[in-house]
């Protein structure tokens, strides 16, 4: 289990399920609550944040392995690693955050990493119930209620992000008085 100083809940689902829209939609909903969240978000492909003929894309393509962009709204690090780097891992990921001023990692993706998770599923997708396979699966949001997943499991209703919303803010409540100073 990765062991973290913060309360760290992943999104795990098959592709197409709607990780991001649900995000799209928890996020502002956390976020009024006033909670201070980092979102991680897994690629399975190469990704640009920068594009050509902006300075920072050109001098990362010219050779330097780091690049950090700044301004007075925000900063994003770029790492550039080699062809044979292996896939980052989560606990890689984390490394790279700083945890001053955040209360909650939310991670979409990294569904074969150990760590606590809400899966979310669609019966129309036709995939199998990750949580058969995964005991870190915390709770369930579906679109249809599910007879046959483990009882002790909370079950949510995708279509609302307002019951996920009360689900993560619970699961919040277990770790207060706990973070690292």
């Amino acid at each position: 289990m990765i062991d973290y100083p913060l309360p760290l809940i992943g999104f795990s689902a098959f592709s197409g399920t709607g990780k991001t829209t649900l995000l799209k939609k928890l996020l502002p909903i956390l976020s009024d609550k006033g909670l201070r969240i980092v979102m991680i978000k897994h690629a399975h492909h190469q990704f640009e944040i920068d594009h050509p003929r902006k300075d920072s894309y050109e001098l990362r393509k010219a050779g330097a392995v780091k690049t950090l962009v700044a301004s007075r709204r925000r900063m994003a690090l770029v790492t550039e690693f080699g062809e044979d780097h292996p896939e980052p891992t989560l606990r890689e990921t984390l490394a790279a955050l700083d945890p001053d001023g955040i209360d909650l990692v939310l991670v979409e993706g990294f569904k074969r990493e150990k760590f606590p998770k809400i899966e979310l599923y669609r019966i129309s997708l036709g995939k199998p119930l990750l949580c058969r396979q995964d005991p870190h699966i915390i709770a369930i949001a579906s679109d249809t209620t599910l007879s046959d997943v483990p009882a002790e499991l909370p079950q949510l209703d995708l279509n609302k992000p307002e019951d996920v919303a009360g689900f993560v803010q619970n699961y919040l409540h277990q770790f207060e008085g706990k973070k690292a100073s």
